[in-house]
């Protein structure tokens, strides 16, 4: 076989492998950065909001609650009013009524805790605050990631006028906003 004969043969194989390096080196420069934590809390707090599904005149005005360790209803963390919070900028950057209940006493708040709905009080909010419904949620840690859920139920009736679940991955962050209790 000659020299010409055999270089035919490669140089098809060569601008193959030249061809699908390129591309691996493409792919790995578009690829997005995974979604922070923000991302995901207003990605989540939009499909909270899009659920409601025509409820909107039982919504407003809302009061939101620091959201609980879901095994331990009566305890919050750093991580869960911190999450409460980002809800509340969605909630108001769409528009909606929310009450800031940090610059009231009548609400249950706890040093270190936050504002947090006793089942016994959810009348006595409404009239306090003379809101009609309450942004409440819940978190539970796993090995490498958090669970997070969220609700706005109407007050009157404790309808759940829309949900939303989603996870969060466990970083270092955010270990740093949980209890020191956990594992």
């Amino acid at each position: 076989m000659s020299v010409l004969t055999a270089g035919r043969r490669v140089a098809p194989l060569l601008l193959l492998m030249l061809a699908l390096a390129g591309c691996s080196m493409l792919e790995s420069t578009s690829r997005q950065p995974p979604p922070t934590t923000l991302e995901r809390v207003d990605v989540a707090a939009a499909a909270l909001i899009d659920n409601i599904h025509g409820h909107s005149d039982d919504l407003t005005p809302i009061v939101a609650t620091t959201f609980v360790d879901v095994d331990r209803l009566e305890q919050s963390s750093t991580l869960g009013r911190t999450v409460s919070e980002m809800f509340v900028s969605r909630l108001v950057t769409s528009d909606l009524h929310v009450i800031e209940v940090k610059l009231r006493d009548s609400l249950y708040i706890e040093e270190n805790t936050g504002e947090l709905i006793l089942s016994r009080n959810v009348q006595r909010l409404g009239q306090d605050y003379d809101a009609s419904s309450v942004l409440v949620g819940t978190y539970a840690q796993a090995q490498d990631r958090l669970f997070v859920n969220a609700r706005l139920v109407r007050i009157d009736d404790r309808s759940i006028l829309g949900a939303t679940s989603f996870e969060l991955p466990l970083t270092t962050d955010l270990r740093v906003l949980l209890p020191g209790s956990y594992p």
